[in-house]
């Protein structure tokens, strides 16, 4: 039978790169069940793995099982990257961040609420909920992970990493749109004791320490225990108390079983644990053009080192002078405002964010951790021209992270004013302010500052608990948090016929729960506001919650899948693969949304918050939203691969990718925003050719693929919550893979890709940043009722004269009902993004909206829609490109000296589907270098190494956040220049 019987998804493979020599299949690797497809292994795969040269300096030949099967990375008719565990060292590939720099089309990024994005080929995962499915697939050992907090650790004791480009569904278990990662841990071997260990110090006091031990208990049973602990400092600057943080601490260890009990039946026990507790921030840096109007807050021209004008937010709004003045307060309002809307000082005035992305100023220290458990079992047994395989995975997870909202810490002096009048009112006239002001100024106005701890009793500061915090200025912060399990259940069954057919059936059963799933936000100003607006009519009382907080309390997916591939050889060199999906999801979820929804009397336990309806599409009024989604698809591949000569194959195939739709994460009660999103579908056609040149001593292999996107699922922010759509979208691209070694000693690697993304329809989005969607004759509004933004809209466009008298009438009318304060439209500041003669003001847009249809005007909610026809997809750069080299020293001693040096160029992206500046992810560069002593026979070493040796702080990926906070930018960013030693030992 030929040996590329298997057919595989995907396109081009890498070339293996520095790697020590591999046998046909690695010790430990799944056996090679013919006529399934296969994958890859060996020095890293193409990209910057490592083959190793035999004699006369020719390629050492890789081989892959990333699907299934064993077999020569060259005969594979897939995309894929494949990394050794010796090729992860060699290219200080320590973490997930490290693995993207060098796999072309691929980039990877941390996100806002704590989950990371893998993009592949532009798809990625841009849905933002419970209930979204990831684009790229991570696996453990051919398994499904879901909610994995495996990018979070360091790479320790892997067989090798797998990186596959291109919709996956008929061999993997759980479908994916962009690809799969699939991380191969290394089994037991029962041929010996093997033992590894390795030491690190580095800059940051950075300790790290890693190691295994293989023990063989009989001839046919073996263990194997492995683990790794990282400790070192912060990488953050805080200019506020002169600490640092953003810290690593964190340990893992994982235990593996393999018994043999026959030459046909293997049997595989894996247990993992994962624990993380310190300081890291969940987001690097936050970035602002000042808006001295306070309507948006930041200004969409430029990511500048400003601070959020204060007066945008919701806390500062509901503080307000004018927003008490609205509610009634009457004189009260200007002794008990925090702050005037129409004042020139806000709570960030006089305070500086320092310009250095690594320094901060922020009166509130990050907290993160999470914790991991896996536990995984395999069967498998080879009855001769059929072998059957079953496996099952438990995995348990959960995370928090609390850090500071605005990255900044308030200036107390803005709310001194408002604090001595609410401690004056309280002791003159109106007791039942007193409570509010003892919980949050037990010391008077000057401080300490106490404000409410997340918590999942809706009470915070106010409950019987006094659940709260204090400190010396006011402070601000979110909270990102949740946990799930998840049960996985595969079986499979391939064929080995002797004979040009062949087959390979599976199934997929998945069971995952999600608890108590929520993001708060807790600000003093928000305790503020609801101990002022409950109280303030006689009884000591509080609005419940005082905190946002987007809670699902329960997410349940079941999920199975059936899928399968037939394979037929015509002859020696053209084989035909089709394959066959049927796709089956049911979501539930019971989720919702609270803030300042019921009021409850101070000192006393929120039993639930029954005032408010949270499903608006059930009678009655309902405690949360509990809703059901059910989606089904048939999806499939057809392969055709033709090997011209045993050095040269050409392949084609077509494939479509699928992704469950999902339900919206919890949204505000009476909103008008749908609650369910679509399923995205993606029909990908790819041609590849892979060859070997120069007597083995050069690899080629080329790529190139046309997506056509229906559905592309993608989140802004709505409404105060992340609310996802769906787009359609053009994705084409190429791709390369170069490894050349003239000699045993040298090799070089090289790997560019280019990627083009457009959005294919006209579509019409908001973009939160710029509410004037680009046109120069409308007011944004500032609504004080909510600090959402609007705009009023002229009929008849060019007449902002109308718009503006429009604004400036209705604010007029408020003002004499209610005693606000409301004034007229004040133009923005030109150059920084906003159309010069759009202008601004703080009103209430439903006032607004209730004449303006007589008045020839209208009013766009959040803001006017723009069309996104033609624009990048988000983390999709047009180019990349990355480049190694090694030269292998040896001595006459037995002991030898390597030198590597690597480079990694990632284009310019955008963080966002509005191809605006402030969107724009800036292009960047890393070099990487290192040189290790081997001693004789590889039985220890010891290495010096630099990563981002020109310390570039380039950012990754970034977010626009809430109109109602202020539209700051938060962004992620690689991480600093390293650099250390290790020493370490193998036998």
């Amino acid at each position: 039978m030929s040996q590329y019987r298997a057919g595989l998804i995907g396109g081009v493979s890498l070339l293996g790169l520095f790697a020590a020599p591999l046998s046909a299949q690695t010790a430990g690797s799944t056996p090679a069940p013919a006529g399934a497809p296969s994958a890859a292994l060996a020095g890293p795969a193409n990209t910057g793995p490592v083959p190793v040269a035999s004699t006369g300096g020719s390629l050492e030949e890789i081989v892959v099982t990333a699907q299934r099967t064993a077999q020569s990375l060259q005969d594979v008719p897939i995309a894929l990257t494949a990394f050794s565990a010796e090729a992860l060292q060699k290219q200080q590939i320590n973490n997930t961040s490290d693995l993207q720099l060098t796999l072309p089309n691929i980039t990877f990024t941390q996100t806002n609420f704590g989950s990371p994005s893998f993009t592949i080929r532009g798809i990625g995962n841009l849905c933002v909920g419970t209930t979204c499915d990831a684009a790229t697939g991570i696996a453990l050992n051919e398994m499904p992970l879901l909610g994995t907090r495996l990018f979070e650790t360091e790479f320790y004791d892997l067989e090798r990493v797998e990186v596959l480009r291109g919709p996956q569904g008929t061999l993997y278990g759980r479908n994916a749109t962009s690809g799969v990662i699939n991380f191969i841990t290394a089994k037991p071997d029962s041929s010996g004791i093997h033992a590894a260990g390795e030491g690190e110090y580095g800059n940051y006091n950075s300790i790290k320490v890693k190691g295994m031990i293989n023990m063989p208990l009989t001839d046919t049973l073996a263990v194997r225990l492995a683990g790794v602990y990282l400790n070192r400092d912060g990488f953050t600057n805080n200019t506020y108390d002169d600490t640092s943080f953003d810290n690593r601490n964190l340990y893992s260890f994982r235990g593996s079983v393999r018994w043999e009990p026959t030459d046909n039946t293997t049997v595989d026990l894996m247990g993992y644990y994962f624990h993380e507790k310190d300081n890291r921030a969940r987001i690097q840096k936050q970035l602002c053009d000042t808006d001295p109007t306070g309507v948006l807050g930041c200004l969409p021209g430029q990511l500048r080192n400003g601070i959020t004008n204060g007066n945008s937010t919701l806390g500062s709004i509901l503080t307000s002078k004018q927003f008490l003045a609205l509610n009634g307060f009457g004189p009260a309002a200007g002794l008990l405002a925090l702050n005037n809307l129409n004042g020139t000082s806000n709570m960030f005035t006089g305070e500086v964010n320092p310009a250095d992305l690594r320094t901060v100023n922020t009166g509130y220290e990050p907290q993160f951790q999470s914790e991991e458990q896996q536990y995984m079992a395999r069967v498998r047994h080879d009855f001769g021209s059929i072998t059957a395989q079953v496996s099952g995975m438990y995995q348990k997870n959960s995370t928090r992270s609390q850090q500071d909202y605005n990255s900044q810490a308030s200036n107390p002096k803005a709310y001194v004013a408002g604090l001595t009048g609410l401690q004056f009112l309280a002791n003159n006239g109106v007791p039942s302010l007193k409570p509010v002001a003892n919980l949050l100024i037990p010391n008077g106005p000057n401080g300490p500052y106490c404000s409410s701890q997340p918590e999942p009793n809706n009470s915070g500061i106010f409950g019987a608990a006094g659940n709260g915090i204090c400190a010396s200025v006011p402070l601000g912060f979110d909270r990102s948090s949740g946990g799930s399990r998840s049960f996985t259940g595969e079986g499979i069954i391939t064929s080995n016929f002797d004979s040009k057919f062949n087959f390979l059936l599976g199934g997929i059963y998945i069971d995952t729960k999600a608890n108590d799933v929520a993001y708060y936000v807790n600000t003093f100003a928000l305790d503020y506001a609801a101990g002022v607006l409950g109280s303030i009519g006689g009884t000591p009382a509080f609005l419940a919650a005082p905190f946002f907080r987007s809670n699902t309390p329960e997410y349940r997916l079941k999920s199975y899948g059936l899928f399968g591939e037939a394979y037929f050889e015509v002859n020696d060199r053209l084989k035909f693969t089709a394959g066959l999906r049927y796709n089956n999801d049911d979501k539930s979820v019971t989720a919702r949304t609270t803030l300042f929804n019921c009021p409850n009397a101070i000192g006393t336990a929120v039993a639930n918050l029954g005032c408010a309806d949270f499903d608006q599409n059930t009678p009655g009024k309902q405690d949360f939203a509990r809703q059901k989604v059910k989606f089904s698809e048939f999806t499939g591949r057809f392969v055709v691969d033709y090997k011209i000569t045993d050095e040269n194959l050409l392949y084609a195939f077509y494939s479509r990718g699928y992704k469950s739709g999902g339900i919206n994460p919890p949204l505000s009660p009476n909103s008008s925003i749908p609650t369910n999103f679509s399923p995205e579908f993606v029909d990908a056609f790819e041609v590849g050719s892979k060859n070997t040149f120069l007597d083995g001593t050069f690899r080629a292999n080329l790529t190139a693929f046309y997506y056509k996107y229906k559905g592309l699922q993608l989140s802004s922010i709505q409404e105060r919550t992340s609310v996802n759509q769906n787009i359609n979208a053009t994705i084409y691209g190429v791709e390369g893979e170069f490894i050349i070694q003239p000699t045993r000693e040298f090799t070089v690697n090289l790997n560019a890709s280019y990627l083009h993304t457009a959005v294919a329809d006209d579509t019409f989005l908001i973009n939160p940043a710029d509410p004037s969607g680009g046109r120069d004759d409308v007011v944004i509004i500032k609504d004080i009722t909510n600090a959402a933004n609007c705009a009023v809209v002229p009929n008849v466009r060019g007449n902002s004269a109308l718009a503006n008298g429009y604004v400036a009438a209705v604010n007029s009318g408020i003002n004499a009902a209610t005693g606000t304060d409301l004034r007229s439209p004040v133009a923005f500041p030109s150059g920084h993004g906003i159309p010069t003669g759009v202008t601004g003001a703080y009103s209430i847009c439903n006032s607004l909206a209730a004449s303006a249809a007589a008045a020839g005007v209208s009013v766009a909610y959040n803001g006017v829609r723009t069309n996104v026809k033609d624009n990048n997809v988000p983390q999709a750069p047009t180019y990349k490109f990355s480049a190694g080299a090694q030269y292998v020293i040896e001595l006459a001693s037995g002991l030898s000296v390597t030198p590597r040096l690597d480079l990694a160029f990632t284009g310019e992206s955008y963080g966002s589907i509005h191809n605006t500046f402030i969107n724009r992810v800036p292009s960047y560069t890393v070099v990487n270098g290192q040189i290790q002593v081997n001693g004789n026979n590889d039985r220890w070493y010891a290495r010096a190494f630099v990563q981002n040796l020109f310390a570039n702080n380039a950012i990754t990926g970034l977010y626009v956040t809430d109109q109602s906070s202020g539209l700051f930018s938060n962004i992620f960013t690689l991480e600093p220049r390293r650099y250390g030693g290790a020493i370490g030992f193998r036998f």
